[in-house]
């Protein structure tokens, strides 16, 4: 047996060897960075030989030895698997589990007799010089960007660990067992709050590194070796507690497993959840068992759990509802055939943001109310129910993280409406003319590209289409009104109206920019925004007007004297050739083209900025532009919201929540914010304003 060990281990040390012997003639910085790990897992693996060996030393139990044999036995075949069969995915998880389980050895077998031996207290330092090499290695790897941030929960190489800690654990008895099996599915919920970097994420792992150490070991009743456990701890925490600062992906990107899973599969996480939080409530209850103060016990108890039971069915409720909603957006990039990275913008047409931006609120009063519920019904000398809170606890605050991520980068709902009257010639009384018959073909087909453009970006960024007209004749003033009218009351399916209406105009105008209309009739930007005036009043929502006309100029400079609306006017200058017989003059069209192309083509070769051009863009803003905010929930919307969704029982819990949301405790600063923002924008307007919905507004 010592002779095959023997043999093993010598051969899986030679191939490693002459590996890394290979690597080293092309040593490059990330493999350097990537030894600085191997040391930390070589130091790590040391320390728990000589723990195990203290520990056999100490007890004589033979079962140690006999586990100690076998770890090495399972790293020799992992290290075999790995260089002589390329099983790299069979070896690492091997050596994860054994890992796992036997840190877990270390941390429960512990006594007295071992605080004063020196291997022991070698083996602790060894154990505190693994977490700050590996941290280090973790950092100089983030900062020379020698890892690539992948979209995940948890990893394999945690999830196996974690698994080995649990099955250690067994050495317990039974009811110490589940509470630090639990106590493991904690963790892991932590880790996954972490790497999707909640907003509650920092708050929760300083909970449960205070109560876990003050709380939580002292009530199981065995004597643990902080510093096993504090390296455990810190290695499943290290990586995402540092990617909270380098990770650069989405919130989309982040959650995009989840975001993906079918409805059924993520509708089914949902009865586990509610295992958990029954349990919980199950637990809390026990403190009625103690009924020393039953005059402050009973009644804290009773107020407490009916409100954790009407604010948790608002809870189950919601995440019902958001899967619903979710499903409806993956069928959406399904019939559009959107691509998989889309699915952010279909969400925001589909008004996600403003379901998340309601659900948040009640979502943080269900972990208000959990944390009241575990403050009034605390057992410090309960170990299931100090683990169980501190697995409620983060997985709360992930659904949290996860609304309010999503309703504040989620871009709000739009919609979109063209009108193209194709003629450029005008007679001297101002009225269009019908062109040429010669000319009428090459007008047909730029108005038609033209047209294909509009609709191209209105799919792109799921702007909902409320009608694209196209008159050859021109539009009288009494129809163009009746249509803006229409188009400017539109709502959207959940009841608000949308945050963006966009109106797209190509067509004659006269020199000061108002639309010129069949019957001698003119359209102004003024009757345009008092028109907006009246059907937006009581609500936050803007209007942006795209205009590739010979004379949108002089409505990009009066649109900045408009008050109190918010309106942005995207136009255009054509610069015109001294010479009538150059082709290659710029024509309507051209803009919308290459306007387009630069929203909707991320590689796209239009330039704005560069000199010479025979296109030039300019845009125009309101004078209150700065102050605009996408749509927040109305008291109404929260009462369409609780009626489509929630049962009658929890309406004061529905309408507590949002008048605490809609606190603002800070508006002095936020004066002080939208004087400067109105500052920058009236007087120093940026080259490329990002609308908040996928597309700019540009200025050459």
């Amino acid at each position: 047996m010592c002779r095959l060990f023997r043999y093993c281990v010598s051969h899986s040390l030679y191939a490693a060897m002459t590996r890394l012997e290979e690597i080293n003639k092309g040593v490059s910085l990330s493999m350097s960075v990537r030894y600085l790990g191997y040391l930390s897992t070589i130091n790590l693996l040391v320390a728990i030989c000589l723990g195990l060996y203290v520990r056999w030393e100490k007890t004589a139990q033979p079962v140690l030895l006999v586990i100690f044999i076998l770890g090495l036995f399972v790293l020799g075949m992992a290290s075999i698997f790995y260089y002589y069969f390329s099983m790299e995915r069979i070896s690492l998880c091997l050596f994860h589990l054994w890992l796992g389980f036997l840190l877990g050895l270390l941390c429960f077998v512990n006594g007295p007799s071992l605080d004063v031996d020196l291997k022991e207290q070698v083996t602790c330092y060894m154990l505190l010089a693994s977490v700050v090499i590996r941290t280090l290695w973790a950092l100089v790897e983030r900062l020379f960007g020698c890892t690539r941030h992948r979209p995940a929960l948890l990893k394999s190489a945690e999830a196996l660990e974690l698994t080995g800690f649990a099955v250690a654990s067994t050495t317990q008895v039974a009811r110490d067992s589940l509470s630090l099996a639990v106590l493991a599915l904690a963790v892991a919920t932590l880790v996954a709050d972490l790497r999707m970097k909640s907003f509650l994420a920092l708050p929760n792992l300083i909970c449960f590194s205070v109560v876990a150490a003050l709380f939580f070991f002292k009530s199981l009743g065995v004597s643990t070796n902080p510093y096993a456990l504090a390296c455990f701890l810190s290695r499943l925490v290290c990586e995402p507690l540092l990617d909270i600062y380098f990770s650069g992906l989405s919130v989309t990107e982040r959650w995009a497993h989840f975001l993906r899973r079918g409805g059924l599969w993520r509708r089914l996480t949902l009865l586990p959840l509610l295992i958990i939080e029954v349990a919980f409530l199950v637990l809390s209850a026990l403190k009625m068992g103690n009924l020393d103060k039953w005059y402050i016990d009973i009644p804290s108890f009773s107020v407490s759990g009916v409100f954790w039971i009407i604010c948790h069915m608002v809870f189950l409720v919601t995440l019902w509802g958001f899967h619903s909603k979710l499903s409806d957006c993956q069928r959406a990039c399904v019939v559009q055939r959107a691509e998989p990275g889309k699915l952010d913008r279909v969400m925001a047409s589909r008004g996600m943001r403003h379901f998340c931006l309601i659900s948040k609120r009640l979502v943080l009063f269900s972990l208000v109310s959990t944390v009241l519920l575990g403050a009034l019904s605390w057992q410090p000398s309960n170990s299931l129910f100090i683990s169980v809170f501190l697995l409620v606890l983060p997985l709360e605050s992930l659904a949290y993280g996860l609304f309010l991520e999503l309703g504040n980068s989620l871009g709000g709902t739009s919609v979109g409406y063209a009108v193209v009257i194709p003629t450029n010639y005008c007679s001297l009384d101002g009225q269009p003319t019908l062109l040429p018959p010669d000319q009428v073909q090459e007008l047909n087909l730029r108005s038609t590209g033209m047209l294909n453009n509009v609709q191209r970006f209105f799919s792109h960024h799921m702007i909902e289409t409320s009608g694209c007209d196209y008159s050859t004749s021109g539009l009288t003033l009494s129809a163009i009104q009746a249509k803006l009218r229409s188009f400017l009351e539109a709502h959207t399916a959940d009841g608000p109206r949308y945050d963006t209406y966009i109106l797209f105009y190509s067509g004659h105008t006269h020199r000061s920019g108002e639309w010129a209309l069949a019957g001698g009739d003119v359209l102004r930007l003024n009757e345009i925004a008092q028109l907006w005036r009246e059907k937006n009043a009581g609500y936050c929502s803007r209007l942006i007007l795209v205009l590739d006309t010979e004379n949108s100029l002089p409505w990009v400079k009066e649109v900045r004297r408009v008050p109190e609306v918010y309106i942005a006017v995207q136009g255009a200058t054509m610069l015109k050739s001294v010479d009538p017989e150059v082709q290659d003059a710029p024509q309507l069209g051209d803009f919308t083209s290459q306007w387009v192309d630069f929203n909707c083509n991320p590689d796209s070769p239009v330039r704005w900025a560069e000199r010479g051009r025979s296109v030039m863009a300019t845009y125009g803003l309101s004078k209150h532009w700065g102050d605009y905010k996408l749509h927040l929930p109305t008291e109404h919307d929260v009462a369409k919201h609780w009626k489509l969704h929630f049962p009658r029982l929890t309406y004061p819990v529905v309408q507590l929540a949002h008048w605490c949301g809609a606190l603002n405790l800070f508006w002095l600063c936020g004066i002080g914010l939208r004087f400067l923002r109105r500052v920058k924008l009236n007087w120093f307007p940026p080259a490329v304003l990002d609308t908040g919905q996928g597309f700019k507004l540009v200025r050459s």
